[in-house]
């Protein structure tokens, strides 16, 4: 059974006391974080109690010294008092190893400063990085738990986000796909005209399509369509509370909001990629018969014949792996907005410029893979 944590509040003219009771562990470190930002004081004398914790540990503790920097940021004045002995020792220690934020230099140099930005960007993006492997332990941990509890499991909430995802993106991906055929195409026919191998347009086009435009184009255009809503909907959740009051009501977040987008994502752009290389080649086959006189029938042909399934077969391996990619990114992106609604905005362009920067790199890491193992 899960232990709970407590804080009771007194106050007395401008003087709060603060009694922190239950278990302050990681089990319940987000729900304290919560806890303690809602009880934020202002210009206040604040005493921390802590005779009343039953059970502790650094996560606890970090989530203590956290508030406690936020109260002095408050000009508040604050008191600790009742700490055991051993909750005084490791209170200390994560005192002393607690991350404070950067100085800003005394001199505006323009050495200093960059020191100072440079130093800021680097803590920052070690500490995102921190926080997402966390996030994709907890989606691991939550997927092995739907898989040896079945009924968990929401297929009404993954059939809406498929055909959200999935067939809400047809049009745009039938309209980018069939102009990317055609500039391939009309592009290839120019030159291959010249050197009269007018029939070497199907290969071009075929395996360039399959192997790595589709997959890698179409996943670009989802993830401006589809991180960007995670990211707004979880952050909208997250500013009117209704993530808080899931957890209150022992819902998972992890099985009623990140699950089913993951999966849903990882399903519907596999197919989304058949789609676009159908559209893609017919556009070339279009462009083919106009510009160089090669039928469709001949197209076909020469296709089956000279065109290896493996090309098709990489596009459909890389659309899984980028789905993964953009859902992932932009659930995580979605839960670290707070509850200002200017954060929604700058996170929502964050996980759209992390999605498709990471798909590029993924595809150039298959790529090369791929290429070395001679495929």
């Amino acid at each position: 059974m899960k232990r709970m944590s407590f804080i009771e509040i007194q106050e007395n003219q401008n003087e709060f006391i603060f009694t922190c009771k239950g278990a302050w562990t990681l089990e319940n470190a987000q729900y304290i974080s919560t806890l303690l930002n809602k009880s934020l004081q202002k210009n206040a004398k604040v005493k921390l109690d802590f005779s009343q914790i039953e059970d502790f540990d650094t996560h606890g503790i970090i989530c203590i010294l956290s508030f406690m920097e936020t109260l002095q940021a408050q000009n508040c004045l604050i008191q600790t008092q009742n700490m055991t002995e051993h909750f005084s020792k490791l209170f200390e220690v994560c005192k002393k190893n607690y991350t404070s934020e950067f100085k800003k230099p005394l001199k505006n140099s323009y050495l200093n400063t960059l020191l100072y930005d440079v130093g800021v960007l680097t803590n920052d993006s070690k500490n995102t990085l921190i926080h997402f492997f966390s996030f994709v332990g907890g989606l691991s941990d939550a997927v092995g738990e739907v898989f040896l509890k079945p009924a968990r499991f929401r297929l009404k909430a993954l059939l809406f986000h498929i055909q959200t995802s999935g067939v809400g993106a047809l049009p745009i991906i039938f309209l980018t796909s069939f102009l990317i055929g055609v500039v391939i195409a009309f592009q290839g026919a120019v030159q291959l005209e010249k050197f009269g191998a007018n029939i070497f347009i199907v290969e071009m086009v075929a395996i360039s399509v399959a192997r790595e435009l589709a997959p890698l184009l179409t996943a670009i255009v989802i993830a401006g369509r589809s991180a960007s809503a995670y990211t707004a909907q979880i952050g909208a959740m997250k500013i009117t509370e209704e993530i808080d009051a899931m957890e209150t009501m022992g819902f998972s977040p992890w099985q009623f909001l990140i699950i089913p987008r993951v999966l849903g994502l990882m399903i519907s752009l596999p197919l989304l990629v058949f789609f676009a290389d159908g559209v893609a080649i017919f556009g070339g086959m279009v462009v083919a018969a106009a510009q160089l006189g090669i039928s469709f029938e001949e197209f076909l042909i020469r296709m089956q014949e000279s065109v290896e399934i493996k090309h098709f077969v990489i596009g459909f391996v890389k659309a899984p792996i980028f789905g993964w990619i953009i859902s992932v990114v932009g659930c995580f992106r979605g839960f670290q907005i707070s509850s200002s609604t200017q954060s929604v905005g700058k996170y929502t362009t964050i996980s759209v410029v992390n999605a498709i920067f990471w798909v590029i790199a993924m595809d150039a890491l298959i790529s090369v893979f791929l290429t070395e193992m001679g495929l």
